[in-house]
């Protein structure tokens, strides 16, 4: 767990990390550099569930070495697919990451969403829901680690 205070924003225990892949944590199918080791690290205190449509059929292969539950979505109502994920979870401790229209509904649900700007863009609803944008995954998944990162970018 990830437990943080953060002035004028509130207390956040966090007990799960859900991820968009492709566009998030991949580029074009593969991993992108220095996330297998970020998430290796973040699994020792967060639960960590990948969600994807896999479009390029190579999700399972790229995360075979990290600890996490993935799940391939089918096509049809992935934004409620996600959602309803994050709600089994308890979106009250939970934080998403993701960057595409289907990521939206997620990253408003959980108690902290963070958008992600990549090579891919960023669906302006999805910006819009999140609490935090970056653009890298690392430095997204690197508020995590460094949880006071998260207090300078969300007091009041």
């Amino acid at each position: 767990m990830i437990e943080v205070d953060i002035p004028g924003y509130g207390r956040l225990s966090l007990r799960h990390l859900v991820l968009d892949f492709n566009g998030t944590l991949a580029c074009d199918g593969g991993l992108l550099p220095g996330v297998a080791e970020r998430l290796k690290r973040l699994s020792e205190t967060l639960q960590v569930v990948v969600l994807t449509a896999d479009t390029f059929g190579r999700a399972a292969d790229e995360l075979k070495d990290i600890p996490c539950e993935l799940t391939v979505l089918p096509v049809e109502a992935q934004d409620a697919g996600k959602l309803t994920v994050v709600e089994r979870l308890g979106s009250h401790h939970t934080v998403c990451i993701g960057n595409g229209r289907n990521d939206n509904r997620m990253l408003r649900a959980a108690v902290l969403g963070i958008a992600v700007i990549l090579e891919e863009g960023a669906a302006g609803v999805t910006v819009s829901a999140a609490d935090v944008v970056c653009t890298s995954i690392q430095s997204a998944l690197d508020l995590l680690t460094h949880p006071l990162r998260l207090v300078a970018t969300l007091r009041s």
